[in-house]
């Protein structure tokens, strides 16, 4: 590790003399500004600024749409491009430094359909490595379990990401576990990003703009977690004319209105959606004996933005979603309510000091919660409550010396408040509680990193992030006075995160690409299940519980052919985790003891290669992908220490995802998957102990279930599409799980007993969940006409 930090240091002491020396060169001048959508304004995240002839000489927009160059004093055209758009270019004489702004304008053709964002060579000629742009149009084209679009299904499609079980929103990236990514909303951490328990996920895909996922080469500015980011942006919302979108589905409506509020300055968008299916069934429900039951989720995103100058803009981003699940069994006198979901604010501050030097201050608001409320009436009332809050302070700064150097730095600040769960039951008219605290923590990060363009062929990103966490433990009070108390800091951990990835061409369509990443997890999630589910709780670093830490070493060979139309890669990876948990043998849920007791802690190995092939234009497009993959976890308090595949380990895992354009009003898709079956511990056998029935285990995770396959279809009709009209609609048909198969979702052993005979024998029983499903959804677009 510390030959890492070595490097690291040597690179940036041996090039800040240059850095500075071009920074300050009287023969060349900065061109910066903004890249946005014609159409709408939005800015564009990853468009492509360069000067004509030579796209060495170029660079790409930041989040927020902003881009800086040195360029060369003389005439010269700067062009900007974004798949899906057509081209902006302008002729200029740099005499000195210029402020230009883009607009560029859709130019989708049946010849240019596309499949990702990015400039069309950006996977060979950047230093990412394991990052992959995801545009919401590409992910609305794909088939969808019961009509909804989801873009954390799509991406499962890629390599190196696992779905954690039959139709789950849930994901493992890398041999990782499922608390180890990190899913941002406009900044905001989301904590549990599952609706009805983990099958659909909390994003509306209406209200988005750019997902960005990476599982390798994690740049500095990201942390917090050991295998992934999955980085969302929401829409700003329309500055230049009112439009509308939605949809009618089998299971739910949505509906998503922007537009601005003062032209060319300032805007809104605000999205809503809810489901129904389970209020369309309430007839079907025996009214006598289950009156009121329910189940349902809904979610409202908003965002406004206000320009106060080119130097000065606001944004205000909210999200609020919410799982309802209400049972009332009248016969029984039996009841209970399951609320639980996230809600976000960020408030941002964007400043541009001059050509070279973009600040963004974030302030940010999280929070997840779970409750359980019910019982038998004038019996016993249980309520039970866990969730986790954070407060979060950031400060990023882009700069830009030179067209060889893009450098980020920046420091952030949160303070999480975890709360366990928290249980109340009230039964023979007495109150019993298991007086479990919230637990508060400081949370601290600072970091540099630089995107060093050496020369045509070599391009190097390093940096350097350190992090500390101080667990401060329960906040004592006094009810009467409401006087709290800040307790003294139970445990405090920091320690340092270095990132280097580097890319070197081999000629203009291919690149070689390496990558090694360090990383620091101070909260942790242990569920005893295959996806995480709403009653499951984050815990903080403590004596107890250690904070994990994780090496990724990843290597990869890019190459593009037919002028950029394929796109080809192979990464393999390499993964050391250190200070990995699980729950002890024979654990039992007691709500009465602190769940850190529970844990054991151990290491973990995982190591892959990615396959990738991707078309990208055409009417025939789409990608495929394979992963030949392994998980593994040893614990020395867990079977002696003995090395076993973790539960979500897929030796296999092959997608095939196509779309096909047949006609200018109907496109076709189709999605395949393909994985080996998940990991799980059999019953070895069992055996009478005065006259109790005792079960032996095998190994654990010595069986597998039967290997996973789905094949899914899906076709669009388009009424008059590139029409000019107000009002435009289309209608979605989908068939999920096409040819029936009955994918096993767990097993469970039920058990038979002979007790005058001595006798015993346990059968698996394979549970599936989703048959074949077809699904029908209308969307809609309604767009001010232009005067």
């Amino acid at each position: 590790m510390k030959y890492i930090k070595i490097i690291v240091w040597v690179l940036i002491l041996s090039n800040a003399q240059q850095l500075f020396a071009q920074a300050n060169s009287p023969k060349n001048y900065t061109v910066s500004g903004f890249v946005k959508d014609a159409l709408t304004g939005e800015t564009m995240v990853g468009a492509n600024v360069f000067v004509k002839g030579n796209q060495g000489l170029g660079t790409a927009t930041n989040n927020y749409g902003f881009y800086s160059i040195s360029l060369p004093v003389g005439k010269l055209k700067l062009v900007a491009s974004f798949l899906g758009y057509n081209n902006s270019e302008l002729e200029i004489e740099l005499t000195e430094n210029k402020k230009l702004n883009f607009e560029l304008s859709e130019g989708i053709t049946m010849n240019e359909i596309v499949v990702t964002a990015k400039e069309k060579d950006h996977n060979v000629q950047s230093t990412e490595m394991g990052t992959v742009g995801l545009s919401m149009e590409e992910v609305k084209k794909l088939p969808t379990l019961m009509g909804e679009v989801d873009v954390l299904k799509t991406i499962q499609l890629l390599p190196g990401v696992l779905s954690a079980g039959e139709g789950s929103a849930g994901f493992y990236v890398r041999g990782g576990g499922p608390d180890q990514n990190l899913i941002l909303l406009d900044e905001a951490v989301v904590y549990n990003s599952g609706h009805l328990l983990g099958f659909f996920s909390v994003f509306n895909g209406d209200a988005l703009k750019n997902t960005n996922l990476i599982k390798g080469g994690m740049p500095a500015q990201y942390g917090g977690r050991l295998s992934s980011v999955v980085d969302i942006q929401m829409k700003d919302g329309n500055d230049k004319s009112y439009q509308a979108e939605g949809g009618i589905g089998l299971i739910a409506s949505r509906i998503t209105a922007e537009g601005p509020i003062v032209k060319n300055k300032s805007s809104f968008m605000v999205s809503a959606r809810r489901t129904y299916a389970l209020d369309l069934a309430q007839p079907k429900i025996d009214q006598t004996r289950f009156a009121g039951t329910n189940y349902y989720f809904y979610d409202l995103n908003m965002k406004l933005n206000y320009r106060f100058s080119d130097k000065d803009r606001l944004f205000l981003s909210t999200y609020f979603g919410r799982d309802v699940l209400i049972f009332n069994n009248k016969q029984r006198a039996f009841n209970f309510s399951i609320p639980y979901g996230n809600s976000t604010a960020t408030l941002r501050w964007n400043h541009l000091f001059n050509e070279k030097l973009f600040m963004n201050v974030s302030a940010i608001y999280n929070d997840y919660n779970f409750s359980f409320g019910g019982g038998q009436e004038g019996s016993v009332n249980i309520k039970v409550k866990s969730g986790i809050r954070d407060w979060n302070a950031k400060l990023d700064f882009d700069y830009f010396p030179s067209y060889q150097h893009s450098i980020k730095f920046g420091a952030n600040y949160t303070f999480h408040t975890i709360s366990p769960n928290v249980a109340t039951v009230v039964a023979g008219g007495e109150t019993f509680s298991n007086n479990l605290q919230s637990k508060y923590a400081h949370e601290i990060a600072a970091y540099a990193t630089d995107d060093y363009k050496i020369n045509q062929r070599i391009s190097l990103n390093y940096g350097l992030r350190w992090s500390l966490f101080s667990q401060i433990g329960p906040y004592t009070s006094s009810i009467d006075q409401k006087v709290y108390k800040n307790a003294e800091p139970v445990k405090t951990f920091y320690g340092f995160e270095p990132r280097i990835s580097g890319k070197y061409s081999l000629d203009a369509a291919s690149s070689i690409k390496g990558a090694v990443t360090v990383t620091n997890q101070y909260l942790h999630l242990v569920s005893n299940s295959t996806s995480t589910l709403p009653a499951d709780v984050w815990v903080a670093s403590s004596e107890l519980v250690k904070p994990q830490r994780g090496v990724q070493y990843a290597l990869g060979y890019f190459r593009n052919f037919e002028n950029n139309t394929y796109e080809t890669s192979v990464e393999c990876y390499y993964k050391k985790l250190k200070n990995q948990l699980d729950y002890s043998e024979g654990y039992v849920n007691d709500p009465s003891r602190e769940v850190e007791k529970s844990f054991v802690s151990g290491n973990g190995t995982a190591y892959g290669l990615e396959v990738f092939l991707k078309k990208s234009k055409g009417r025939l497009n789409g990608w495929i992908g394979y992963t030949l993959s392994r998980a593994e976890r040893s614990f020395p308090d867990i079977e002696n220490g003995r090395t076993f595949v973790a539960s979500y380990d897929r030796t296999h895992d092959g997608v095939v995802v196509a779309n096909y354009q047949l006609t200018k009003k109907w496109e076709t898709s189709a999605v395949f998957v393909y994985a080996t079956g998940r990991a799980f511990t059999p019953v070895k056998s069992l055996f009478f102990v005065q006259q109790s029935l005792n079960t032996e285990y095998a190994p654990r995770n010595s069986t597998r279930l039967d290997a996973y396959h789905r094949l899914d279809l899906s076709a669009t009709y388009t009424h008059r599409p590139n029409s000019e009209r107000k009002f435009s609609s289309s209608w979605t048909f989908s068939v999920y799980n096409v040819y029936n198969r009955l994918n096993p979702f767990f097993a469970y052993y039920a058990t038979e007993a002979n007790f005058a005979t001595g006798t015993a024998k346990a059968t698996a029983v394979k549970v599936t969940l989703f048959p074949i499903i077809p699904s029908i959804t209308w969307n809609f677009k309604w767009r001010e006409k232009k005067s």
